[in-house]
């Protein structure tokens, strides 16, 4: 049965809400998860019918959930991945919509759909999620019922996938900045602690530099633990004889 033009004025409503919505997230302060979760929150108040949506990344070749807005969603999800074949690793992989409105019958994905129609969810449509002509990835929305997504579903859902790969790409370069932030930090904290351990040693053995270095080095592959673990606890035991000096002035 067709719409009628009031439900299209609602479905119209929702998919804008669903645009605006996504246009306010802001990356400040927010997670990757966190966000993506967000995204998929709005995708199911764009898409009539849905029941739920999960947001698929491509990490290295490999296929990733994300997130899911409702825990069926991420069983779904884990069963698709782990057979690597379903509605989201095609849309993935061919770079356009996939619909199917009674998955426990539909021969694309014969060992998936078994499985999840046993779980009661028969619908889905999945979006690529693209930016700059690379498939970042991919949406998926479910449904408990049979057929339950048509064209104007995916229409409305291809509309806003648009945006929502933005937003996607976006939290995916705060996150990789905010990682590479974090790992420099921390190999500066790492390199300040081996300097302050051959500091000690030089003071200590009247050494240069590089043979206070070497001493470290040695030590680590002796006692097989990592140059900074060796160098803190060189450091570690520094204080505490410096405190014990102090405590008994």
């Amino acid at each position: 049965m067709d719409p009628t033009v009031a439900e299209i004025e609602a479905q119209e409503d929702d998919l804008q809400q669903s645009l605006r919505s996504l246009s306010r997230l802001t990356l400040v302060g927010a997670g990757l998860e966190p966000l993506l979760t967000r995204v998929a929150e709005y995708a199911v108040l764009a898409i009539p019918g849905a029941d739920g949506a999960g947001l698929t990344l491509l990490e290295e070749g490999r296929s990733d959930t994300i997130v899911a807005t409702t825990p069926f969603v991420r069983e779904i999800d884990d069963i698709q991945y782990s057979l690597m074949q379903g509605p989201c690793v095609s849309a993935a992989a061919e770079g356009h919509t996939v619909m199917s409105g009674s998955l426990g019958g539909d021969r694309r994905w014969p060992r998936f759909g078994s499985r999840v129609a046993r779980l009661g969810v028969h619908s889905v449509v999945s979006l690529p999620l693209v930016a700059q002509d690379k498939v970042l990835g991919a949406m998926n929305v479910y449904a408990h019922a049979k057929h339950v997504f048509d064209e104007r579903a995916a229409d409305l859902g291809e509309l806003f996938a648009v945006p929502a790969a933005i937003a996607v790409q976006n939290a995916q370069t705060m996150a990789q900045a905010q990682r590479l932030t974090e790992q420099l930090r921390a190999a500066l904290e790492q390199r300040m602690i081996v300097d302050r351990a051959v500091g000690i040693i030089m003071s200590r053995s009247g050494v240069d530099e590089v043979e206070a270095l070497q001493r470290i080095r040695t030590l680590s592959q002796h006692e097989h633990h990592k140059l900074v673990v060796i160098a803190q606890q060189i450091v570690d035991e520094a204080v505490r004889r410096a405190r014990s000096r102090r405590a008994g002035e």
